[in-house]
């Protein structure tokens, strides 16, 4: 197997109900990442890990021309869209979906922000202190995991893990510095 890059990860499709509807390696667009920091790039490990490790991801419009998986996925922002290219596992482009990012503005700056206070609260606050920050942190999360499997209807059929954490890189293509 060839090296992968550094933004990428890729591991045996795993066992389970989605059979080889699944990413199978998911790199983001370097370009579109500006700036990240230590805790950002952790984020984007575990992320891109976790998500590897365990997704459902079925392209409708693939799959009715016959694509069974498993997918490599790149991720970039476009015109102010989320692109994403979905490959089969030979690199041939499959089809590439976008989708407005409008609606993700708001929760990408709230995300931002108190991801800024839970990194500043684990060096100093105490752990009630932290817990309520991650808390608020885990909702805001949640809640634009749930904004994305809206965006994602017709076009994609995940579950709400896959898109919370395809939700944690799409923050990370955000990053201004």
């Amino acid at each position: 197997m060839a090296a992968l890059p550094p933004d990428s990860l890729s591991l045996a499709p795993a066992a389970g109900p989605a059979g080889g509807h699944r990413i199978a390696q998911i790199t983001l667009d370097e370009a579109t990442i500006l700036w990240r920091n230590a805790d950002v790039e952790q984020e984007r490990r575990v992320a891109i890990y976790d998500l590897i490790e365990e997704n459902v991801f079925k392209p409708v419009r693939s799959m009715e021309r016959g694509a069974h998986g498993p997918y490599h996925l790149h991720l970039a922002v476009r015109d102010g869209r989320l692109a994403m290219d979905v490959s089969d596992t030979s690199g041939q482009l499959l089809e590439t979906l976008l989708i407005g990012m409008a609606r993700f503005r708001r929760p990408i700056r709230e995300y931002f922000a108190i991801c800024d206070s839970y990194y500043q609260a684990i060096r100093k606050a105490t752990p009630a202190e932290i817990e309520t920050i991650d808390m608020a942190r885990r909702g805001i999360h949640n809640n634009a995991a749930e904004m994305l499997l809206e965006r994602l209807e017709g076009k994609v059929e995940t579950d709400f893990a896959t898109a919370r954490r395809l939700f944690t890189l799409i923050c990370v293509l955000h990053i201004k510095g």
